[in-house]
């Protein structure tokens, strides 16, 4: 069984597809967050899997990353779609309109290993252009397609998590000109792009992070459930419609190319490199 368009979401993305089939996948890193379900969407093959397992069960923190990205790349997944829930640190992104990132920032901790290239070839993969351009471009086009407020660009900032930003931290976020938080896209993003998938995320936000923005109460769990679970169809729909958007040759997207210049030891290709993304 195969696919070649991935979404990390849960049953709110599947749950009304006919023919949907649950497949457990194994990994060299343990296992994914939960079984990868396997649907069409648009007369294109799509695998969805929940990254923090179908129950919710599994915090940020907490999450196998690389397992649940393996677990695309042996399905043959080409393209990753990436939505989440993300506060907001500017007063002009409001809870309800969507982000589509082309930046982030990493203020995790401890999400080791966070690369697949652990030797004994050594790679430095470049995130400096890691959201697909092609993605984003028809991402943009599906959220406003729906009425959906859609901001173009945005840098997401990544936190350790379970917990939220204190106050000070979100004045920084902000001053510092970032437009979103969030506690799952880093690694996430990056593992796709170190496998040489095109990534897209996709933000709803849910909150005014610490509430410092918009003069607000803080954020807290029961606000963003709330938010999300009032705004989860407009996320499908627009998921859903960004599937039947993609092109059907997708060859184009992804970093895979790119990938052939990251060796540490300064050659670009040998006969005994057998890449991982390969």
């Amino acid at each position: 069984m195969t696919a070649e368009i991935g979404v990390f979401g849960g049953s709110g993305f599947y749950s009304l597809l006919e023919n949907v089939t649950e497949v457990k996948v194994d990994t060299p890193y343990g296992p994914p967050s939960d079984s990868v379900m396997l649907a069409e969407v648009a007369g294109r093959k799509v695998a969805f899997l929940p990254r923090h397992g179908r129950n919710h069960t599994i915090p940020p923190h907490k999450i196998n990353y690389r397992a649940n990205v393996w677990a695309m790349h042996k399905l043959g997944v080409r393209a990753i779609i990436s939505p989440c829930a993300v506060g907001s640190l500017q007063r002009h992104i409001e809870p309800g309109h969507f982000v589509v990132a082309d930046q982030f920032v990493d203020r995790t901790n401890g999400r080791v290993p966070d690369t697949f290239y652990d030797g004994p070839i050594t790679a430095h993969v470049s995130p400096a252009d890691m959201y697909d351009k092609t993605l984003r471009a028809l991402a943009v086009e599906a959220i406003k397609a729906n009425g959906i407020v859609c901001h173009d660009g945005g840098t997401v900032v990544v936190i350790q998590g379970p917990r939220f930003s204190t106050k000070a931290e979100s004045i920084w976020f902000t001053q510092m000109g970032w437009q979103i938080i969030n506690m799952t896209q880093y690694p996430e993003a990056y593992l796709c792009h170190e496998m040489g998938m095109g990534v897209v995320n996709i933000s709803l936000v849910t909150d005014f992070d610490s509430g410092v923005v918009a003069d607000t109460e803080a954020v807290t769990a029961h606000n963003v459930l709330e938010v999300f679970k009032s705004n989860a169809e407009k996320a499908r729909t627009v998921v859903l419609d960004l599937i039947s958007r993609l092109p059907q040759d997708l060859s184009g997207i992804g970093s895979k190319e790119t990938l052939q210049y990251t060796r540490g030891d300064g050659h670009a290709s040998s006969p005994f490199d057998i890449r991982i993304f390969e």
